[in-house]
């Protein structure tokens, strides 16, 4: 067992690929800074913001996940995510990705007859 427990941790490939492209953009500004060269901190802080963009998007292309838990079919990180195409509900980076994503993933308003009974269900 991992130190974490059985739990859906979100390895993915956009995760992965966002997070070394960050760790080389963030340790090549730090190493400019010693270095005392300007260009060299921007090129870094670059690297890092590309990160994000290329990270959002793998996330559009099916390569993240959706917010919350998986099912456990699915924790393998090279798992594409099927319903990134249409946008996930509640997912900024869905809305984000222009107009046809943004109406897939609005959040839709629950009908009276989903919310569960206020008495318990008895």
């Amino acid at each position: 067992m991992s130190a974490h427990g059985h739990v859906d941790l979100g390895h993915t490939v956009a995760g992965w690929t966002g997070t070394t492209l960050a760790l080389l953009g963030f340790a090549g500004a730090g190493a400019a800074v010693c270095a005392a060269w300007t260009p060299g901190i921007w090129i870094g802080l670059g690297a890092v913001a590309a990160a994000g963009i290329v990270t959002w998007l793998l996330h559009l292309a099916g390569w993240g996940k959706p917010s919350g838990p998986r099912p456990e079919a699915e924790w393998d990180w090279r798992k594409r995510d099927t319903g990134a195409r249409a946008g996930h509900t509640e997912c900024l980076g869905c809305r984000a990705g222009g107009p046809r994503r943004a109406v897939a993933a609005a959040p839709r308003p629950r009908s009276a007859a989903s919310l569960p009974a206020a008495d318990g269900g008895a």
